[in-house]
């Protein structure tokens, strides 16, 4: 018969003491993301921003930074980032559900933020914690341009070209490709759906002559 697991009721005690300690003292948001605009360091942890990012840290604002100046926090407004407006055809973009605002911080331009994000013109469908609010490219969505991001249209996929071979042409095809001592395909052969035809201006000047049966 097996023992019965002996519970340690000081150990257990013991554990979430140091779990709840550790959870007390790990530092904020406010914190740990603060940043000294003079030198681009972030003082708690004595980082130096990337180069590329000074530039975007002296004119563009972080999530909070927006949120912070608008009514109710921005909850039902949309928002963008720099770099979605310039990699991506489609609109991307969050639209805030919920704010948790960190009220200790000195300008409350930080926290953690739910919404519904959009990204490449597809909505998902239940919203989750927005991620990267801290990074210095976010735009508010004027409300008179919201309805070009809501009302987008996908444009309709492209016509299918080309179709994989039968299992059997397939093996025949590489087969003789083989045969010929060209060795593998280096790429997966395929069967167009169009053929394309191409005249020649002979041929165009000969209908031209004999013209048109009626």
């Amino acid at each position: 018969m097996a023992r019965k697991k002996r519970v340690r009721l000081i150990a257990e005690m013991a554990k979430k003491i140091r779990a709840y300690r550790e959870l007390k003292n790990r530092p904020r948001d406010s914190q740990k993301y603060a940043l000294d605009y003079e030198t681009m360091r972030r003082p708690y942890t004595g980082k130096m921003l990337p180069g590329l990012a000074w530039k975007d840290v002296s004119r563009e604002s972080n999530l909070f930074s927006l949120l912070a100046s608008m009514k109710m926090f921005g909850m039902g407004r949309i928002f963008t980032r720099k770099s979605w407006l310039e990699d991506h055809m489609e609109p991307s973009y969050w639209k805030i559900t919920k704010v948790k605002v960190d009220y200790i911080a000195e300008n409350m331009d930080h926290g953690r933020a739910w919404g519904i994000l959009t990204y490449k013109g597809k909505q998902e469908s239940e919203p989750r914690e927005m991620d990267k609010v801290m990074y210095h490219d976010w735009r508010l969505i004027p409300k008179h341009l919201e309805p070009q991001f809501k009302d987008f249209q996908p444009p309709p996929p492209p016509p299918v070209r080309f179709v994989p071979y039968p299992p059997l042409l397939r093996a025949m095809l590489l087969a003789k490709h083989k045969k010929a001592g060209h060795g593998d395909m280096a790429e997966e052969p395929a069967l167009p759906l169009t053929r394309e035809i191409l005249l020649m201006k002979e041929d165009l000047e000969s209908q031209d002559q004999e013209g048109t049966v009626v």
